[in-house]
C-alpha cells in the first residue's frame, strides 16, 4: 500500500505540478493518473479527504485543514434551527424516490408523505440527506409502542419545584418551519398516532396546556417511514407493527414505495463506503452486490425467509475494514440468521466469489434517481 501510494503521488506531481502547491486534486486528475499507471486501484487515502464537489485534499496539503471537523455532542437549542440540519454523508448515493421527495421538501409546501418499504434500504437516510443538502432543519422521531402523546405534543413537568410546560417536537417543528420525520410510524400505538390527525391537515393547532393556537410556519412538513403501509405484517417479519387507522393514513397526500437500490447503485454505495474506510476491493464489492441480489430474488420466489439488506452490506464492508478478511466479514454479519440460513448464505457467497454460480443481471426497473437538475445542491 505504501509503495503504491508513493508511486501514485509521484506520478500525480509529475503530471499536475500545481497540485503540490494547491494541496488539492480533482477527481478527473485522479482518474488520469490511474489511467497513466494502468491501475484500477483508487487512492482511497485521498478520496477520504473530500473538500468539495469532485475535489480532494492531498495528504499533508494545505486543503487538509479545510476538512469539516468531527461533530461534537451538543445540547439542542431549538431556537437555532441550524443545529437541526443533518450532516452531509459523502458516501450517500441518491436513487429511487429521491428526486420526488427532494421536490416536496424544496417547495416548502405542507405536503405529508408516507414512505413504505423493506428494512435497511435507506428510507430515513434519504430524507436526512435531502435535508442536509438543502440545509433544511429536520427532527427525527423513532416510534415504538411506548411512544405517547406527551412525547409528541407536549407535557407538564416539575423543575426546581415549579410546574413547567415542555413542548414536544411536533409543536417545535410547527413553530420553526422544520420537517418532521416520523420513523417506523407503524410501530407506534394506533391510538397514539391519532393525536397527529389535526396537525397532518396543516391547519393551526390548539395547544390546550398553554391555551394557545399554534400556526405552522412555512417549511413545516411531515414525512413518515414504515416497513408496511399501515396494514400490519401478515408474514410476521415485522413483529410489533400495527394496523393504523384509515382516517389517519388518508391524511398523507402521497405514498412512496421504496425498494432496494438497483445493482449499479448498490455497487456505488458499497465502493463509496470502502473508499471512506480505505479498504477498496472492487472484486469483493461486486461479489457482495451479486450475492445480495441473488438472495433477494430467491426471497421473492419464496425460496428463503431472510434478506440481505443494503444496510447489512455496509455492515460487512465495515467488518472487512476491521478484520481484513472477506469470508470472516460475511460470517460475522450473517450470524444473526439461524444456522441453516447462515450456512446457505455463506455457501452461495463462496460459489459466487469462485465463479461457480452465475447470477442474472437484474433489470434496473427501479432506476437511479435523476439528479441532473441544476437546482440540486450537489
Amino acid at each position: 500500500m505504501d509503495a503504491y501510494r508513493n508511486d501514485f503521488e509521484a506520478k500525480l506531481v509529475e503530471m499536475y505540478p500545481d497540485t503540490a502547491s494547491s494541496g488539492t486534486v480533482t477527481r478527473q486528475e485522479i482518474l488520469d493518473v490511474m489511467a497513466a499507471m494502468n491501475s484500477k486501484r483508487y487512492p482511497s487515502w485521498m478520496m477520504k479527504n473530500r473538500v468539495g464537489r469532485g475535489l480532494y485534499a492531498i495528504s499533508g496539503g494545505a486543503a487538509v485543514a479545510q476538512k469539516t471537523p468531527e461533530p461534537e455532542s451538543v445540547k439542542v437549542d431549538f431556537s437555532d434551527t441550524q443545529s437541526l440540519i443533518p450532516t452531509v454523508d459523502p458516501n450517500y448515493v441518491p436513487f429511487g424516490n429521491y428526486r420526488d421527495l427532494d421536490n416536496i421538501i424544496k417547495s416548502g409546501i405542507f405536503y405529508p408523505a408516507f414512505i413504505s418499504g423493506p428494512t435497511g434500504n435507506g428510507k430515513s437516510t434519504m430524507i436526512e440527506q435531502i435535508c442536509a443538502k438543502r440545509k433544511r432543519p429536520l427532527i427525527r422521531i423513532n416510534f415504538n409502542k411506548m411512544t405517547d402523546e406527551d412525547q409528541l405534543i407536549g407535557t407538564k413537568t416539575l423543575t426546581d419545584g415549579n410546574v413547567e410546560i415542555v413542548e414536544g417536537p411536533l409543536l417545535i417543528a410547527m413553530r420553526t418551519g422544520t420537517t418532521i420525520l416520523l420513523d417506523e410510524i407503524d410501530a407506534g400505538n394506533a391510538n397514539t398516532v391519532m393525536c397527529l390527525q389535526p396537525i397532518l391537515e396543516g391547519k393551526p393547532y390548539y395547544f390546550k396546556l398553554k391555551n394557545e393556537i399554534i400556526y405552522p410556519k412555512e417549511g413545516f412538513n411531515i414525512i413518515a417511514t414504515a416497513n408496511t403501509k399501515g396494514k400490519g405484517s401478515d408474514d410476521g417479519r415485522y413483529i410489533g407493527t400495527n394496523v393504523l387507522n384509515e382516517a389517519f393514513l388518508e391524511r398523507f397526500a402521497v405514498t412512496f414505495n421504496q425498494e432496494y437500490p438497483p445493482a449499479r447503485t448498490e455497487m456505488k454505495i458499497v465502493t463509496n463506503v470502502m473508499e471512506s474506510l480505505d479498504c477498496v476491493n472492487e472484486t469483493f464489492a461486486d461479489t457482495l452486490v451479486k450475492w445480495a441480489g441473488a438472495i433477494r430474488k430467491t426471497f421473492d420466489d419464496g425460496g428463503v425467509d431472510e434478506l440481505i439488506t443494503t444496510r447489512r452490506l455496509i455492515h460487512i464492508v465495515r467488518a472487512y475494514a476491521i478484520f481484513e478478511k472477506e469470508l470472516k466479514a460475511v460470517e460475522l454479519c450473517t450470524n444473526r440468521f439461524d444456522d441453516a440460513t447462515k450456512l446457505a448464505f455463506i455457501d452461495l457467497f463462496t460459489k459466487i466469489n469462485e465463479g461457480d454460480y452465475v447470477t442474472e443481471e437484474p433489470a434496473d426497473a427501479y432506476v437511479e434517481a435523476d439528479t441532473s437538475d441544476s437546482d440540486l445542491p450537489f
